[in-house]
């Protein structure tokens, strides 16, 4: 019986890999003129580090993770989300005693156990931002602003930015009290898990998507009601900054996040084109996180944008990646006895810089051209006896259909300036 992939996992194949390139080129590309540099962390952490992270009461840890025992009996999870492995590693390496802002970078796989669905897969990929050690809001601004510039030179359009502000602790206490108590006596008209929200976490019932609970949170008390001076002054703050370079935006006060450790900004950019979910990422502040992971008070931002969502979004705009790859020459030969020639000459213009391949069948020669018409390829060098008894061999043009004989010791010069007129072109 034929072993398949696991449910909710995707194969990149050769022909996909493309647009993955384009996607984490544009990210790395945006990111080093932000001065963002990238960091990779590992691709499982201690379980403790979600739960004190993301917090026990969030969909991540309660009902996400993939969480098993090692060989060691020591609890180890694949990371849900890529902010809390960064923190530790910041931690760890105590980039805090380096220059402030650290500003950081990733990109890489998550996974988290939930239904699949187009974009949201059990293995997914993201591109994340972090940055530490700075409470001024331009730079909220700055990290949103870095997202929409990488939409932007990906090609995206028609995006919608939602900003809100879920305050500190002070505010969302007393916004909780707010809620509870506008929720205490509708509680059967919520489904069941708000229902099980409302004693440990209500502020997540705003990010329910049950039409009676987004009916009922409609009318509810918004955190932005109940913020404080500081934080309604951080938000306007952020507004003015985004206003100032000229982003828009929309004030969304039923806009929360997923996960627990969130303070002051939130947002979230919506696309049409990909299904009810609309969301291609989002992020905001945590001022309170790296404390909550032991270490020193640090003030952070960031975001996680999903690559999947992202694809399906440009997908749906009718983008199409650049066909790149392939070969800057394939060596054929006409008859016998060539061979080892072929592979000789294969190797020595690799060695010199250029993409080159050659047949590994045994095919005949009209085979072989047959093959270099499906390969995508420029030049197709052909060996044969009587040319290489002259010391020369044919170079064919696949794209514009001429040929000419080129003598072998100027052979690897030619095809170098003939690929050169295909880069130019």
């Amino acid at each position: 019986m034929l072993t398949t992939r696991p449910r909710g996992t995707e194969d990149i194949l050769p022909e996909e890999i493309e647009a993955w390139y384009y996607l984490e080129s544009t990210a790395r590309e945006v990111c080093r003129q932000y001065g963002y540099r990238e960091i990779r962390t590992p691709i499982f952490e201690h379980t403790e580090l979600f739960n004190r992270s993301v917090g026990e009461t969030s969909d991540i840890v309660s009902k996400e993770m993939y969480t098993f025992d090692d060989r060691g009996g020591r609890s180890i999870t694949l990371r849900p989300e890529g902010t809390a492995p960064v923190v530790r590693a910041f931690l760890e390496h105590h980039l805090y005693a380096q220059v402030q802002p650290v500003k950081l970078f990733y990109l890489g796989p998550m996974f988290r156990y939930g239904r699949p669905q187009a974009g949201r897969l059990r293995q997914f990929h993201q591109f994340g931002v972090e940055a530490f050690g700075s409470q001024d809001p331009a730079i909220d601004a700055e990290v949103i602003a870095l997202a929409m510039d990488f939409y932007r030179r990906l090609g995206l359009k028609n995006l919608e930015l939602h900003l809100n502000s879920v305050g500190c602790p002070a505010c969302r206490s007393e916004h909780r009290a707010r809620l509870q108590e506008f929720l205490r006596d509708r509680l059967s008209e919520l489904c069941p898990t708000c229902r099980e929200r409302f004693e440990r976490n209500p502020l997540r019932i705003f990010d329910c998507k049950e039409e009676a609970c987004r009916e009922m949170v409609a009318r509810a008390p918004t955190i932005t009601e109940a913020l404080c001076g500081n934080c309604a002054a951080h938000f306007q703050a952020v507004q003015r900054y985004l206003r100032a370079i000229g982003i828009e935006f929309q004030v969304d006060t039923y806009l929360v996040r997923g996960l627990d450790y969130y303070t002051h900004t939130a947002f979230e950019i919506m696309v049409e084109g990909i299904g009810a979910q609309s969301s291609i990422g989002g992020g905001g502040r945590y001022n309170g996180l790296v404390e909550a992971c032991g270490g020193p008070p640090t003030p952070g931002v960031g975001f996680g944008l999903g690559l999947e969502r992202i694809l399906l979004a440009l997908k749906a705009q009718g983008w199409e990646p650049e066909r790149r790859g392939g070969a800057d020459v394939l060596v054929l030969t006409a008859g016998p006895g060539l061979e080892e020639q072929a592979f000789r000459l294969t190797a020595a213009l690799r060695a010199a810089g250029l993409a080159a391949d050659k047949d590994y069948l045994g095919r005949s020669l009209k085979a072989q051209m047959k093959y270099a018409g499906r390969y995508p390829v420029k030049l197709a060098v052909i060996l044969g006896p009587e040319e290489w008894g002259r010391g020369r061999a044919l170079v064919r043009d696949l794209a514009e259909g001429w040929q000419e004989e080129v003598p072998l010791n100027g052979l690897i010069d030619y095809c170098q300036k003939r690929k050169g007129c295909r880069d130019l072109g």
